[in-house]
């Protein structure tokens, strides 16, 4: 089931645990997300990614990522499905359904698409990347299905990214900070990724206090 509207969708087949979110998207601005680089500028390329959300075998899940170690941007990094728009793509919900499809072998008919959050700039590949949010219905393992894309695939448990034990962030040399997650990965997750989660969770009220001193210098 899909919906390409970028607005909050009806509450219809959505975990209650996820009402809030749905509730709260109309109120969430590019700037609450990416403060350094909330717009897109007009010759950004076209991509979507998806965060899909799932009541999996360890409770609340979000599905992620690892990156293949041989991409010329952001390899190993942990992300969520998605790529760039083709030309064929009705909208950014048909981008990360189908891209998801492509590298995970996820089924686009057992997601419920319930809204989208506002398309960012990703100024390393020089994408305008619109998260599409989705509640899977009926998860199950899957595979990386594209290895030139993706190395693995995470269902990450909420639980593991509300510890606080497991935030810190990622120092740049040039005095640069970004949120950051151990999930048990050997490159963390940090950078955009991190950054749409980190700041999403807190403006939902998920966020537990942690420790914000703690930083890693940016990984490799």
């Amino acid at each position: 089931m899909t919906d390409s509207s970028h607005a909050a969708a009806p509450l219809v087949g959505l975990p209650e645990w996820l009402h809030p979110l749905a509730e709260m998207l109309d109120s969430v601005e590019a700037e609450h997300l990416a403060p350094r680089f909330p717009h897109p500028p007009a010759e950004a390329r076209p991509a979507a990614v998806l965060m899909l959300f799932a009541d999996g075998e360890q409770g609340r899940e979000l599905l992620l990522t690892e990156r293949a170690a041989t991409l010329r941007s952001h390899a190993r990094q942990i992300s969520f499905p998605g790529g760039r728009q083709d030309a064929t793509d009705r909208d950014p919900v048909h981008t990360a359904l189908r891209e998801a499809q492509e590298e995970v072998g996820l089924d686009p008919t057992e997601v419920i698409v319930f809204g989208s959050l506002p398309t960012l700039w990703l100024p390393p590949s020089n994408h305008a990347v619109t998260p599409v949010l989705g509640y899977w219905t009926d998860p199950r393992p899957l595979h990386a299905h594209s290895p030139d894309e993706v190395e693995k695939v995470l269902p990450t448990p909420l639980d593991l990214l509300l510890d606080p034990d497991r935030r810190f962030s990622v120092v740049h040399p040039s005095g640069w900070t970004g949120p950051a997650f151990d999930i048990g990965t050997d490159v963390p997750l940090w950078g955009f990724t991190a950054g749409i989660i980190a700041r999403l969770f807190e403006r939902l009220g998920w966020e537990r206090p942690w420790d914000a001193t703690r930083t890693r210098p940016i990984p490799e």
